[in-house]
């Protein structure tokens, strides 16, 4: 028979085995990013300056879970070069990718992604909805290290409806589909079955959907619980409203499972609403195709139970900043030859440390002729030849242009932005880097391209 100090020892012991069993079955976080598509700044109930038409109840509750990060930006003011970003962890620019055309032509296949760096620590991964970063299958993201597809490929839309076009098919891996229904549905559906498929072990899910792009399509019973007066709004909203019930499913599954705790998720929308579709980025100026906070600035949530406190944050964050997280919260490396332009930003999420002024740049080409750079508070925007200088911290909708009252603040920031343009490849069509301001190294083989033609033209 056990002596009583045995069975005490054994008392004081056993909650410390039981603890260490459970600590040695957790395994790193399973990480879930979730991509809206032109989701307007304003258009989530999250935003307290939300108009009263919208309706995003699980998003709310998510963000009431999750760091809310009211100053995220991403790396572009349209689709596809946002995501190469996404994907690299790195400018886009490194890789020449400035337009919507260069990256949607697709990243080149040497890039390391997102998977590709989760792989060696045992992660599965599954890409669902929208790529946009090749649009024929050698560029499938199911060659790219994702372990499941389920979505398009294409120029970056789709119809909601017309889901059986041989031209533009829905890919399960590398093999088209037919489907009926709603495209929006199908995405979160998708999710949760790679949930449960895959609840086991750690996994990866990039949930992109295409919503709220364009073109604007929604259930009619959907689009019929609004009333704004703007035909337009009210399906935007609806289509929006359907997004947020998938994501709802998505979050109520790895709850279910008993994995939510456990699971770094984040959400963004790819760039700013565009107020063609009325979309709404209030309190901020402008919208997709811009680079004035309305393009750029995101609704940015972060979201790991185990790890995070909820709350707001004020650090200047972005979305070269997700893979370097991952990497750090899943025990991975980063890399160290092509390193990574974004950090690890738990130290902050978590309040360990305080948040200092960083420096963003923005630059879409010669084509569109934008760009700009964020510096601590201060923000230089140019568009075709017109500069304006604005303090954020002050003017966060960009109303007050300093330019002319300070220009040494001008020169300063354009010193900047040159600077980290000089580290920038070459747009991959090859034009000039940025509208009207071309380095010397640039000037030279045109200047001596126009002498060659001039030595070669006929005599008048």
């Amino acid at each position: 028979m056990p002596s009583l100090r045995f069975l005490l020892l054994f008392a004081l012991a056993l909650p410390a085995a039981i603890i260490g069993c459970r600590a040695a079955t957790v395994h790193p976080p399973n990480v879930v990013l979730i991509v809206a598509d032109d989701l307007g700044y304003a258009d989530v109930l999250f935003n307290p300056q939300h108009p009263k038409e919208v309706v995003t109840p699980n998003l709310d509750r998510l963000a009431r879970e999750s760091v809310i990060c009211r100053q995220g930006y991403v790396t572009g003011h349209v689709c596809s070069p946002t995501r190469t970003g996404l994907m690299t962890g790195r400018y886009q620019q490194r890789l020449g990718l400035y337009t919507a055309g260069e990256a949607g032509s697709g990243v080149p296949m040497h890039e390391q992604i997102f998977p590709q760096f989760l792989k060696p620590a045992g992660y599965t991964s599954m890409q669902i909805g929208k790529w946009h970063l090749g649009p024929t299958p050698e560029w499938s993201p199911a060659l790219r290290g994702f372990d499941e597809v389920f979505g398009f490929l294409g120029r970056g839309a789709h119809d909601y409806y017309n889901l059986n076009d041989p031209d533009d098919p829905i890919y399960r891996g590398t093999t088209p589909v037919k489907l009926d229904g709603y495209l929006t549905d199908h995405f979160g559906n998708e999710a949760v079955a790679f949930i449960e498929r895959r609840k086991a072990k750690p996994f990866f899910l990039y949930l992109a959907f295409n919503a709220v792009h364009a073109p604007l399509q929604a259930p009619a019973d959907e689009i019929a619980k609004f009333n704004t007066g703007n035909k337009d709004r009210n399906t935007l909203l609806a289509m929006g409203k359907r997004m947020d019930d998938a994501i709802g499913n998505v979050v109520a599954k790895l709850k279910r499972e008993g994995v939510w705790e456990n699971t770094l998720l984040f959400f963004i929308s790819d760039n700013g609403g565009p107020l063609p579709q009325s979309a709404n980025n209030t309190p901020l100026r402008a919208g997709k195709h811009s680079d004035y906070e309305g393009g750029i600035r995101v609704p940015f949530l972060v979201c790991w139970p185990a790890q995070l406190k909820p709350g707001e944050n004020q650090a200047v964050v972005s979305s070269l900043d997700i893979l370097p997280t991952v990497l750090a919260a899943v025990g991975v490396d980063a890399p160290t030859e092509k390193r990574l332009d974004g950090k690890n930003i738990l130290p902050l999420l978590r309040s360990e440390t305080a948040p200092t002024p960083r420096n963003l740049f923005w630059c879409s080409g010669s084509e569109e002729g934008w760009w700009a750079v964020r510096s601590g508070d201060w923000k230089l925007v140019g568009e075709k030849g017109k500069i304006g200088l604005f303090d954020l911290s002050k003017d966060i909708s960009e109303k007050n242009d300093l330019a002319k009252t300070l220009p040494e603040k001008v020169a300063e920031l354009t010193k900047l932005h040159d600077a980290w343009l000089a580290e920038m490849a070459n747009p991959i069509k090859g034009e000039g880097k940025r509208y009207g301001m071309e380095s010397s190294a640039e000037k030279a083989p045109k200047k001596a391209k126009a002498d060659r033609k001039k030595k070669n033209a006929p005599a008048p």
